[in-house]
């Protein structure tokens, strides 16, 4: 079982990765974290009866999800805990599992979790879930239960868990909904009931008494605490040998950067200094940097500016299909800045670029290297629906580090907005760096992670510090380590995984594409339109 405390996660981020993580990863996980304000539903919720507000007026969302039950909340203080399995036949391999069991088992999970933080509780006849003196007319309810399970023969996977009450904020089941449609006895937690644990020392307890019951752990954290200093080598230590590129800029390079002067572009290839940007662009391939040169977020590896950007610009989209067809480019990369200004995340203009390119350039693959778009679906559909050829979502570090790498962006939500392109059935790609503090086993775990929401291409490479204002290099890693984890990240089924110390995101873009079953079309020659 894999263990993961993923901090505080908007339950569609959530929910898009326990889905992935049900229908395709053969490992079992346990996740662990706290949402956003959010009123749940399932199929046979009575909304008119049991949701006594507007969730947008106590700044929660309102979502319905794929489960039995009725209305029910999640939101900070209280632990949250899905148990993603593969459950047992009741009768041996080939018969159903027994779902009563399992969902004794969860409930038994809690009571024991209780009992150790010296809370004693019980079930309650016809009332499922975990109770504070369940036969007394005192009875309240401390955690709520509810979980789906796949049944058949070869599909017996579980999902959703439960959501025990530490210190959150009751009203919200008090007075806002009447939570699982229970509304002759009330809820309490474990604050209430007198118990002083805080949100991490009971996630402990559940690790511990889950893994003793359903196997063994590997556990990774999100870090709990922003913790944003740490020590590094100083930015004029002299770089081992494998990191001093040797760049040839031929007269194919030079004709390329001037059709990029004239069309008035950026590549990443060039505002990154990449050292393979001879090697990429002979080969065919090119990075375009679309929406600007200035980012809405401040990553601390990253030298983007972040002062306010412009306007997106409209002819961009044009001009990009224009210069791919001029480079007789085979693979183009699109990449962006994170324009976290824009309604949709500025995700119709990179869709925009692709359907130029296509329109324009016969043959030519794309790929999208894109943000997060906060986790909004309608602005992750409109990639979805133009349909690159491989999508793109660097992770960036491990789980432990994100907070102090990349404060706006998320590991959960990473995982899921990969998960939902994968879903969508698109080919999928992530991408992270060496030298940032990550120790072995969580470089391991966060590439079984990708694996199991179905990352198809992964790169890894060192990071590099830009200026003395961005995060430190702690060491850096030798070739043999990124051979190592080549090996790791393709025996856990990832298709391609390109990893060496000048690795970036794009390096043999083309070659892993293809790899991961991406089909590679003769370019034609170009007849540019304007759509």
């Amino acid at each position: 079982m894999r263990v993961r405390w993923l901090g505080r996660v908007n339950y569609r981020d959530a929910l898009a990765l326990q889905e992935s993580l049900f229908a395709h990863a053969q490992d079992d996980y346990l996740l662990m974290l706290e949402h956003h304000h959010v009123f749940t539903y399932g199929a046979t919720a009575d909304l008119a009866t049991n949701l006594r507000c507007d969730p947008a007026q106590v700044g929660a969302d309102l979502v319905r999800v794929n489960r039995g039950g009725d209305i029910t909340y999640h939101g900070p203080g209280q632990l949250v805990v899905y148990p993603i399995r593969s459950l047992p036949g009741k009768h041996g391999d080939a018969s159903p599992p027994d779902i009563t069991a399992y969902v004794c088992s969860v409930e038994q999970l809690v009571i024991d979790v209780l009992g150790e933080l010296s809370i004693a509780a019980g079930r309650k006849a016809g009332y499922p879930g975990v109770w504070i003196e369940p036969d007394s007319e005192r009875a309240r309810k401390i955690c709520a239960i509810g979980v789906r399970v796949a049944r058949g023969a070869t599909a017996r996977r579980t999902m959703h868990g439960f959501a025990l009450n530490v210190e959150p904020d009751l009203r919200y089941m008090r007075e806002h909904i009447v939570p699982c449609g229970i509304g002759e006895w009330p809820v309490t937690s474990l604050r209430e009931e007198g118990s002083t644990a805080t949100l991490r020392e009971v996630a402990d307890v559940v690790a511990r008494l889950a893994t003793e019951r359903w196997g063994t752990t590997d556990r990774q954290d999100v870090a709990w605490e922003y913790e944003p200093d740490f020590l590094g080598l100083q930015i004029n230590e002299r770089k081992p040998e494998w990191l001093r590129p040797h760049v040839s800029h031929g007269a194919e390079v030079l004709a390329t950067k001037k059709i990029l002067r004239d069309a008035h572009l950026v590549t990443v290839c060039e505002e990154a200094g990449c050292p393979n940007l001879s090697e990429c662009w002979r080969d065919g391939t090119a990075t375009f940097m679309v929406l600007g040169e200035r980012c809405t977020r401040a990553c601390g590896f990253c030298l983007v500016d972040t002062r306010k950007p412009d306007l997106p610009d409209v002819d961009e989209p044009l001009r990009v299909a224009q210069a791919v067809a001029q480079m007789r480019l085979q693979h183009a990369v699109l990449t962006m800045v994170a324009r976290d200004d824009l309604p949709d995340g500025g995700f119709a203009h990179v869709a925009e670029c692709i359907t130029q390119i296509r329109h324009n350039n016969a043959g030519v693959n794309i790929e999208t290297l894109v943000s997060d778009a906060k986790g909004e679906s309608t602005s992750l559909q409109l990639i979805f629906a133009a349909r690159p050829d491989v999508f793109n979502h660097n992770i960036e570090t491990v789980a432990r580090l994100q907070r102090v790498v990349r404060p706006s962006a998320g590991y959960a939500r990473s995982l899921s907005v990969l998960a939902r392109a994968r879903q969508a059935g698109l080919v999928t790609k992530s991408g992270f760096m060496l030298g940032l503090g990550e120790q072995s086993h969580e470089v391991e775990s966060l590439l079984a992670d990708l694996a199991c929401v179905g990352v198809s291409i992964v790169t890894i490479g060192q990071y590099l510090r830009p200026t003395n204002d961005h995060l430190p290099v702690v060491r850096w890693a030798n070739p043999e380590e990124f051979a190592h984890y080549k090996t790791v990240g393709e025996s856990l089924g990832i298709t391609h995984v390109e990893a060496s110390p000048l690795t970036r995101s794009s390096y043999h873009a083309k070659r892993a594409a293809g790899e991961a079953g991406v089909v590679a079309v003769p370019v034609a020659l170009p007849v540019l339109v304007r759509r």
